[in-house]
């Protein structure tokens, strides 16, 4: 009886101390990373490739920190980079759309509402496809295998439009926070997409 109260007492502690909070603790420093690395505006996509594979390996309990971060990062962004002008080319093709929209232009809501939700869709898929990047990985077909999973896994894709209406409602009551919960988007698309692979 006296060993199964410790066992639960060790349980119970470790849910504050050791691996879960560590992990924790590692998602936002990931997220402070990741919104650092963001800065150039064009390396958004190479920025979260950078924070999901550091979390992938802190998560598989191999080594890593920052110094492999900004090497993945430069890795990532050399083709990176072509990928967040075109999120930022859609970015404005929707604005222009929602533009239309108010403007009262026949038709005007219904493309203004495709457009948001196709942006949407685009967002989710970049992200999946930075969470499983790989150093010699082509972003043309991870973003095209990365379109395909989000269509078929709708529910993964769910969470990580939740995720990112998370990032929006703490910028929206404190904007600092919004920098730490960056992680915690990275780390949702890389929880789906090992729960897509074990499926």
């Amino acid at each position: 009886m006296a060993q199964a109260a410790r066992v639960k007492a060790r349980r119970r502690a470790s849910v504050f101390g050791g691996e879960r909070f560590a992990l924790f603790a590692e998602t936002l420093l990931t997220g402070v990373w990741i919104a650092v690395a963001c800065l150039g505006l064009v390396t958004y996509p190479a920025a979260f490739a950078a924070g999901a594979r550091h979390l992938r390996r802190r998560t598989s309990h191999e080594g890593g920190g920052r110094r492999e971060f900004v090497a993945d990062f430069r890795t990532a962004a050399r083709r990176g980079w072509l990928v967040g002008v075109a999120g930022w080319v859609a970015a404005a093709a929707v604005w222009v759309d929602v533009q239309a929209a108010r403007a009262g232009i026949p038709g005007g809501p219904l493309v203004g509402a495709v457009g948001l939700f196709a942006l949407i869709g685009l967002v989710v898929a970049g992200l999946r496809a930075a969470a499983v990047w790989a150093p010699g990985a082509s972003w043309r077909a991870l973003l095209a295998d990365a379109v395909r999973r989000t269509l078929r896994d709708p529910a993964g894709s769910f969470l990580i439009v939740a995720g990112l209406a998370v990032v929006a409602l703490s910028a929206g009551f404190v904007a600092p926070l919004a920098v730490p919960v960056l992680g915690a988007v990275a780390a949702a698309a890389v929880a789906v997409e090992e729960r897509y692979r074990r499926r």
